[in-house]
């Protein structure tokens, strides 16, 4: 695969029973990369609802409980997280259309979206910022909310977005960056939701787009954008400058079918959620294919559909298994 340039210790974690099933699973992986092949593992530290007697139900039978009325269980379609901790992280659920805390296990809509005037047909993206505040992307009601204690509100009554999805905060500027799919661009604001410039255009080229998503911005203040219809993720600095990009279209590993969320651990290397491959690749800080986890199905460690992934300051990595209707926590082990 060509690369395209632009210019603890391990932890130990005791997690509360009621959060979390702790079958001690460890999944293998091997390195194609510059790692060798028993460097690092990923272990499976547990999910979200942990579920009862092994009971599963299926996507149809759970958007069949909303559609008539009944009471949805725990989530629908998670697509979504911001993590602080495996006992402390939200869940932004685009099939109950709202928001979960969950806390040591025990899993509420968040208090501020229990007392929203409206619903949300299309919850996309979800950061957070300083003060606590949350930042939402609805792609139909084509807005971006801003969530606190009191209440909820829009983001810019200035600025008209175009199918907002992926969102970030960039610690590093202070700024805002909502990806605007049909528009193929991203634009950057402040936290006062004022525009202060947009990136890219539709097309093929380093720095522009077709169709992008998600995106995901690291400490340093690098901006990581899945641009979906090209297969492959772009880098930039804080300021917007293409660096490098890296996938393609294809079916092996290292190419790319449906990517979604992206992350970053505290090595830089970088986490791809792939929807139609099931799995989550892993590239080093230049592109470079390392490993992938995952597999289709409804075991731990497997997938179906995931789409959006956090990973904290600690290295657990939080994938949004959609079509599973549950959050998976996995965390990087050096063997």
């Amino acid at each position: 695969m060509s690369r395209k340039t632009g210019h603890k210790e391990s932890l130990s974690v005791c997690l509360k029973r009621a959060c979390f099933l702790l079958l001690g699973t460890t999944i293998y992986v091997t390195s194609l990369g510059a790692q060798s092949a028993g460097e690092y593992s990923i272990s499976w530290i547990g999910q979200y609802p942990p579920g009862e007697n092994g009971e599963k139900t299926s996507f149809g039978e759970r958007m069949s409980a909303l559609v008539f009325g009944q009471k949805p269980q725990e989530v629908i379609k998670p697509f979504g997280i911001v993590a602080a901790s495996p006992q402390e992280f939200l869940v932004l659920d685009q099939g109950a259309g709202t928001v979960f805390e969950c806390v040591d296990g025990k899993g509420e809509v968040l208090k501020s979206m229990r007392k929203a005037d409206r619903e949300f047909p299309s919850l996309v993206g979800i950061c957070q910022i300083p003060g606590g505040d949350l930042l939402l992307t609805d792609s139909r009601m084509n807005q971006v909310f801003r969530i606190s204690d009191g209440g909820l509100s829009r983001l810019s009554d200035s600025f008209s977005f175009s199918q907002p999805t992926g969102i970030a905060y960039s610690s590093r500027t202070g700024e805002v960056w909502v990806v605007e799919t049909v528009a193929h661009r991203v634009v950057v604001l402040n936290r006062q939701g004022e525009l202060i410039k947009t990136i890219g255009e539709r097309g093929s080229e380093p720095g522009t787009f077709n169709f992008p998503t998600f995106i995901w911005i690291d400490q340093q203040g690098q901006v990581y954008i899945v641009d979906s219809m090209n297969f492959r993720v772009q880098a930039f600095d804080h300021q917007g400058n293409f660096l490098f990009s890296f996938g393609e279209i294809g079916d092996a590993t290292g190419t790319m079918a449906r990517p979604k969320g992206i992350a970053t651990d505290s090595r830089g290397n970088i986490y791809v959620a792939d929807a139609l491959f099931h799995v989550v690749q892993i590239f080093d800080r230049e592109g470079n294919y390392l490993y992938n986890f995952g597999g289709q199905g409804q075991e731990a460690g497997e997938f179906w559909m995931p789409a959006g992934i956090c990973i904290d300051e600690q290295d657990f990595i939080y994938v949004a298994d959609s079509y599973n209707a549950r959050i998976q926590v996995f965390q990087l082990v050096k063997n």
